[in-house]
């Protein structure tokens, strides 16, 4: 694509505020993209209308009346009727998390939450209008393990063992963290128990504050490297710029918990990276 990315920003309804459009509009524009901003109270087919006479890529919907469940259905209905079904339509707002999947089973195609950056939003509709040119967000394949911290994997092991009846798959010391551990397979993942082996463990420091409990969710992938990559560039804070090696040689690298609300992620992939 080689002209300027067209969006249209649209405050459906009988809202009476468009601060926050205002922000998204201008925001986009820093983005070098142009953005046409219909104003106030628009209905349906005036936004439908004005999106197809823009020849707009995309439109972007704002919403704090409540109004959502109505109004953003009825504009992707109106565009179809017009047949201009093709023309993606997002949106943000006052919107409660539980009405989100409501609306993309209506045909929206994302709802940004306030806590969204606009930052994000930009990349979204890049990766969307232009995907040739912007990788889209890949899932991770599946959670590979929960990393609980035990004191002593020994005392741990009976409940998991005789109480919720699963099987020691595998143990091993993985000398670089300073940690046992012990593998216990249930369904596509596992439960990973983490022993301290020394006092400069990550996992001795966790318990000293934390207590015995869940350390970290580790999410498989296929493209590790990439994946830290992207981060970098879209400046999620991370433990780990770069993978090392973990337990069963796999590569990993960890999130930092303020990119997740307080959550240790990793990152795991086996096998080594793929081409």
């Amino acid at each position: 694509m080689n002209r300027k990315i067209r969006v249209l920003i649209a405050k459906p309804g009988l809202d009476g505020h468009d601060r926050g459009a205002l922000v998204i509009s201008q925001a986009l524009r820093d983005h070098g993209m142009e953005v046409i901003y219909t104003g106030l109270r628009q209905s349906p087919d005036q936004i439908a209308q004005a999106a197809i006479q823009e020849d707009v890529d995309i439109v972007g919907l704002s919403s704090l009346s409540g109004a959502h469940r109505s109004l953003f259905p009825k504009i992707v209905d109106t565009l179809k009727k017009y047949n201009a079904a093709d023309i993606p339509v997002f949106g943000g707002g006052v919107i409660p998390p539980e009405d989100i999947p409501y609306l993309e089973e209506k045909g929206i195609k994302k709802i940004f939450t306030p806590g969204s950056s606009t930052d994000e939003v930009a990349k979204y509709i890049r990766r969307l209008v232009d995907p040739d040119k912007s990788e889209s967000v890949k899932p991770p394949e599946k959670i590979a393990h929960i990393g609980i911290a035990v004191h002593h994997i020994e005392q741990a092991l009976p409940f998991y063992t005789d109480t919720l009846g699963l099987s020691l798959k595998h143990v091993e010391e993985v000398q670089s963290e300073g940690v046992k551990v012990a593998f216990l397979p249930i369904g596509e993942t596992q439960i990973e128990l983490l022993e301290p082996l020394n006092e400069n463990s990550p996992i001795y420091k966790f318990i000293e504050k934390k207590g015995e409990g869940i350390h970290h969710i580790a999410f498989e992938v296929s493209d590790i490297k990439d994946r830290l990559k992207n981060y970098r560039e879209d400046g999620v804070p991370l433990l780990n710029e770069e993978p090392k090696k973990g337990a069963h040689n796999a590569d990993v690298a960890f999130l930092h918990p303020k990119a997740s609300h307080g959550v240790l992620y990793e990152l795991c992939q086996h096998g080594g990276e793929k081409s």
